[in-house]
């Protein structure tokens, strides 16, 4: 009789566990409402990115930002040297090339030369530099910067995961430096020698996301990003195949600017983050 009692509270037991484990996952900081980020005024915001025109995924995001008088800084990992298929280029010219494009492309959107931070690494190569050395790097930035908030390619997609390399790469150092950069023992010389403290981020605004929670309506500045887009000669339609000069082919530009001006069914235009509100550094 016991072990039949016994079995029917196991099974019960089973049968709620489901819904107990959801409502565990369910933290306070993922169940507050989130604030309206076109809202901000005055705070300070990261984006970290593998490539010269991965920042394009927030853009117009960014563009809403700075029109509010935030400010906005830009990472950017490696210099996007070698994603070109024209035989004649080099390595070193699509570095500068690149350069130029990514500061012609976010001085439309309203971020300045001197707000670009390039670390300076070679395209492809991300995975193969010690993550040691790539962490005490971005832990020195937020403690330096100290964002209010972090855009970066979301570490858990997996697309991310198991398709680009420094994608992958760069999604899982952000918040790897992130989290470390809450902790004065983690690369303590940062305090002891340059007085920089340990600082939590607690929201972070994750792109190409296979888990979007949160957007932002950019309608309004749609046309701005488009037009961004379309300073990335070197990487969209002929240019890649044959760099020609700083000015896109015009059927190129043409059909940059319909993807970019793309509507939803509600005839706006978003861009789509898993918005994480609460602290990594656990």
């Amino acid at each position: 009789m016991k072990l039949t009692r016994l079995a029917g509270l196991a099974a019960a037991l089973l049968l709620c566990l489901p819904a107990l484990l959801a409502a565990q996952a369910k933290s306070p900081a993922q169940a507050k409402t989130p604030d309206d980020i076109t809202t901000w005024r005055g705070k300070t915001v990261m984006v970290f990115c593998p490539h010269p025109d991965d920042d394009l995924a927030s853009a117009g995001t960014m563009a809403k930002l700075v029109r509010n008088g935030n400010k906005v800084y830009i990472v950017l990992y490696t210099t996007g040297n070698k994603g070109s298929r024209d035989l004649e280029m080099s390595s070193e010219r699509l570095a500068e090339i690149r350069k130029r494009e990514d500061i012609a492309a976010n001085k439309i959107i309203g971020i300045p030369e001197q707000n670009i931070i390039w670390l300076g690494y070679d395209d492809g190569m991300l995975e193969y530099v010690p993550q040691k050395e790539l962490v005490e790097k971005v832990c020195w930035l937020i403690r330096k910067y100290r964002p209010d908030a972090v855009f970066s390619i979301d570490p858990g997609s997996l697309y991310t995961k198991w398709i680009k390399t420094d994608h992958r790469m760069s999604a899982f150092i952000t918040v790897d430096g992130a989290r470390a950069a809450a902790y004065h023992l983690y690369f303590p010389h940062h305090r002891i020698i340059e007085g920089l403290m340990p600082y939590t981020i607690t929201d972070f605004f994750f792109w190409a996301t296979d888990q979007p929670n949160y957007k932002v309506d950019i309608t309004d500045v749609a046309e701005l990003k488009a037009e961004a887009r379309c300073q990335h000669t070197s990487q969209f339609g002929k240019g890649n195949l044959k760099y020609t000069g700083p000015e896109m082919d015009p059927a190129d530009k043409e059909r940059m600017k319909a993807r970019s001006l793309r509507k939803d069914a509600d005839g706006k235009i978003y861009e789509q983050f898993r918005r994480l509100q609460e602290s990594l550094s656990f």
